[in-house]
């Protein structure tokens, strides 16, 4: 355990905002998706995948959220990379696009149909691409898993064994040794020597997406959410889902495509799959692998005065703000039915009226 003692992070340097948005989007957003029935048919699950798959310059599940709120998009960005990074401005009139981003709780993009300007790459969607995984990046990537506690081991191993993952013990708090909701698990990773660095990077998505997606149990200091026990056959398509999304992302063609495709042509309907947690878990291997490239946005100004620190009872009164808004909007008479996307666009405007309504100071940045 020596090798990462010198990784450990500060458990109380936790981004609480993260942990507020996701929160008060998964209580919203669930209730979406649940009752809209929303890619509860395996051939729509795997449309969403490859949407989510060309829209790389936004995290997994912001992708999800274009797609519900305009169907056939092509690209999205800020109006801020609209203009630095390929000289086009926001049409007067356009309608914002929502997402989830780390400053609000929501920011705005715009779908490139409603920008004009200077031509665009003859490939947007593929703008952000970083071209194919080769030795280098797979050692990069080696190099960057012992800050998050996990041991990457080689294995001399024929063509049918890709690798694995499990844990194997748990490193104490500098700080608090005898706490052990403060212990970091230590995880081992297999990756055959032998494969394609391709496939390698395939194997490292999918048991990378094994973990985040919780089928080892509850991380919290990986902010690994607790889940119900799965059958192999369900971890499995998961985390299928995540290395398919992740390498695709990413201009490698995985075999987990293969794999989805078998699995629609069998299934009709994927009515136990957890889409919240297969797009996060997507989201933050990526993090973790540093591959994101993200729309970017101005830095939001400071606030008037100092705003306190996002502690969880924050957490709980911006979740419960929202979920009475989402309720009192539901169970309205006079409210009509709405469809998918601006059901979408009203979950994403709670969350920032919840947000607001907690720090009444929080100003918004202009994304210009």
């Amino acid at each position: 355990m020596a090798e990462f003692e010198d990784q450990y992070g500060d458990d109380d340097a936790d981004d609480e905002n993260d942990t507020t948005n996701e929160l008060v989007a998964r209580s919203l957003l669930d209730q979406l998706l649940s009752d809209s029935k929303l890619y509860r048919n395996s051939k729509s699950f795997l449309e969403l995948l490859d949407f989510a798959a060309k829209i790389r310059n936004v995290a997994p599940f912001n992708s999800m959220l274009l797609q519900l709120q305009k169907p056939g998009l092509t690209f999205a960005a800020s109006a801020y990379d609209w203009h630095q990074r390929f000289g086009r401005t926001v049409k007067t009139g356009a309608r914002p696009l929502l997402i989830l981003w780390a400053f609000g709780p929501v920011a705005t993009v715009y779908d490139v149909m409603d920008t004009e300007g200077a031509p665009l790459p003859e490939d947007v969607s593929s703008f952000v691409a970083r071209g194919p995984i080769d030795a280098d990046r797979i050692k990069s990537f080696k190099e960057r898993l012992p800050r998050a506690h996990i041991k990457w081991t080689w294995l001399d191993a024929g063509d049918a064994s890709a690798g694995w993952i499990r844990p194997i013990g748990c490193l104490p708090h500098p700080k608090y040794p005898a706490d052990e909701k403060k212990q970091r698990t230590i995880y081992e990773m297999g990756i055959n020597q032998n494969h394609d660095q391709n496939v390698q990077f395939n194997t490292l998505t999918h048991e990378l997406g094994h973990l985040f997606l919780g089928h080892f149990g509850e991380d919290r200091n990986r902010d690994i959410p607790l889940r119900p026990q799965l059958p192999h056959p369900q971890r499995e398509l998961e985390a299928e889902s995540v290395a398919y999304l992740v390498c695709a992302r990413n201009g490698v063609q995985s075999k987990s495509q293969t794999y989805l495709s078998g699995y629609v042509s069998q299934h009709e309907t994927i009515d136990n799959l957890d889409l919240y947690q297969v797009m996060r878990a997507a989201g933050q291997v990526e993090k973790l692998l540093g591959v994101t490239t993200h729309t970017k946005f101005r830095k939001p100004p400071k606030l008037r005065r100092p705003t306190p620190k996002l502690t969880r009872q924050h957490t709980r009164q911006v979740a419960g703000n929202a979920a009475d808004r989402s309720a009192v909007m539901m169970n309205s008479e006079k409210t009509e039915p709405s469809s998918g996307s601006q059901r979408i666009e009203e979950c994403l405007r709670e969350l920032d009226a919840a947000f607001r309504e907690a720090f009444p100071d929080f100003e918004e940045p202009n994304h210009l």
